[in-house]
């Protein structure tokens, strides 16, 4: 019985995520101000390096103990609430893992202004250099 308790909030949280294309994501992300054309290639590289483009993603646990959440691995340390010491965004992590995008944005907008692209390892691993082949054939 435990177990299907589980298998069944297992494809009640899966049915609240989406998984984006690449050329739809990057306009989404454009709409939504949180980035330029011409700067969306870093964006569209970071969320696939982080996500795969999963809004449902959890990521962890890092070596602090710490999760990351959603589409933007929005770490539970410092930017959401998750029971942590911080919660700087001002959003449940819980809420970074649905298929709305709205306050990812938005805390993602708010770690780019403090740290840049360097807050992400993906980023850092995976993006540095000319990413504008990651939103070849969107516009």
């Amino acid at each position: 019985m435990f177990l299907a308790v589980v298998l069944v909030m297992g494809l009640v949280c899966t049915a609240h995520a989406k998984t984006y294309e690449r050329c739809e994501l990057a306009n989404e992300l454009v709409s939504r101000g949180l980035t330029s054309r011409s700067q969306a290639g870093e964006w569209i590289c970071l969320v696939q390096h982080e996500s795969s483009f999963r809004t449902g993603a959890r990521g962890g646990p890092n070596w602090d103990g710490s999760y990351d959440h959603g589409l933007f691995q929005i770490n539970d340390h410092y930017w959401c609430d998750n029971g942590g010491p911080h919660n700087d965004c001002g959003v449940s992590c819980s809420n970074l893992r649905d298929n709305n995008i709205a306050d990812d944005v938005r805390c993602a907008k708010l770690i780019y202004q403090r740290h840049g692209f360097s807050a992400w390892y993906g980023w850092q691993n995976n993006c540095q250099g000319s990413t504008s082949s990651y939103v070849s054939g969107c516009w």
